[in-house]
């Protein structure tokens, strides 16, 4: 797994080796960030199920200010600090070991707002639908976030208030979905 594009291009990517995470694919991530634009102006990104932090890394790689990578798993966190350190930036980059719904808190006691967010939370623990709510509720989005969701091609998402889906990408078993907030 590799950085695909931007600043930290082709910097390999270390992973967990085991099956606590899924690692998103260089194809599904190539095709995900050109769903999204190849680049961006600035903007706070949040991956809420970090795994190895890839998609906030390459977010950052692509121009995305700033990047909050949370993940409940102490292997997975020392995997992403290890990526960060590979980006010579740190300072780009907050990681958190928390559970989501922790970190969501933290971040609306903090005042903190995002721009690009992707929930790619391990297909067994489907919970996109409640995180989104949560998100709106607590008032963590700007308007007109966008919203990446990745799940398999099984799991279907119901209809969440203030979002439209604007895009849905099938590759292969996975499935990538695009919110925007309105």
């Amino acid at each position: 797994m590799r950085i695909i594009s931007g600043k930290y291009a082709k910097r390999n990517l270390f992973t967990l080796k085991s099956q606590i995470t899924r690692p998103t694919s260089d194809k599904v991530k190539e095709s995900l960030f050109n769903s999204l634009g190849q680049f961006f102006n600035g903007g706070a990104v949040l991956d809420l199920y970090g795994g190895s932090g890839a998609l906030a890394i390459e977010a950052v790689s692509r121009g995305c200010s700033h990047a909050v990578i949370v993940d409940i798993n102490y292997q997975a966190v020392n995997v992403i600090r290890k990526n960060v350190a590979l980006t010579k930036e740190p300072e780009r980059f907050s990681i958190y070991k928390m559970s989501s719904n922790a970190a969501l808190n933290k971040f609306a006691k903090g005042k903190q707002k995002f721009d690009l967010v992707f929930l790619d939370p391990p297909y067994a623990k489907q919970k996109i639908s409640t995180d989104m709510a949560k998100m709106v509720d607590l008032e963590l989005l700007n308007n007109g976030s966008v919203v990446v969701a990745e799940t398999d091609d099984q799991t279907a998402l119901k209809t969440i208030s203030s979002f439209q889906l604007i895009k849905e990408k099938h590759l292969g078993k996975t499935i990538v979905r695009f919110y925007r907030k309105e």
